[in-house]
């Protein structure tokens, strides 16, 4: 059971968390990348030593001038991408949260970026340049649901996490209910 100071909390700070690269679609996807690439690049090598180096692959038929060569750069480019996906979700590229604060006057949107000068992305504006929460949804082969809170000078920013979409539902959900807690107008 929640005390009193938990319930005002809650009543006064909403904090919502965005995931990030942290993922599994990442994951899944920097493993594929990995045994894909790995398997190219141990059959281009074992084409150009004359042997198999696994016994599952069988290089006997490809000649290392041009077609294992190729498949060494195919085999290297894939690790180099899968190597890049498992460092975004290392650093956690993208994560952060949403929270907007009754008690401070303020909303803060916090994001992890790539390492460097500017890898924390933190923006603080007062709630009273909030004029609207907007949902922005496009159907089709690739679908985009978005929550943006509209500023003053018509400045959108995006609230919900880039990749697999919510779900109707949700978006409508979190919306209102972000729209009636910040007491603004909703737009579509």
């Amino acid at each position: 059971m929640k005390n009193s100071n938990e319930t005002q909390d809650f009543e006064l700070i909403r904090r919502y968390i965005v995931v990030g690269s942290r993922r599994f679609s990442n994951y899944w996807w920097a493993a594929v990348l990995f045994l894909g690439a790995s398997g190219f690049l141990l059959t281009g090598i074992s084409s150009y030593l004359n042997f198999d180096i696994l016994p599952i692959i069988q290089s006997k038929n490809i000649l290392f001038f041009p077609q294992g060569l190729v498949m060494c750069f195919y085999g290297i480019i894939g690790l180099v991408f899968s190597f890049y996906l498992v460092l975004t979700i290392f650093w956690s590229v993208g994560s952060g949260f949403n929270e907007f604060n009754k008690k401070d006057g303020i909303v803060r949107i916090f994001r992890w970026g790539f390492p460097g000068k500017n890898r924390r992305i933190d923006l603080c504006y007062p709630l009273t340049d909030i004029e609207a929460i907007r949902v922005e949804l496009k159907e089709g082969l690739n679908p985009r649901r978005t929550i943006y809170i509209r500023l003053k000078g018509k400045r959108d920013i995006p609230l919900t996490r880039i990749g697999q979409p919510l779900t109707l539902e949700e978006i409508e959900k979190q919306a209102a209910e972000l729209a009636k807690f910040l007491q603004v107008s909703l737009e579509y």
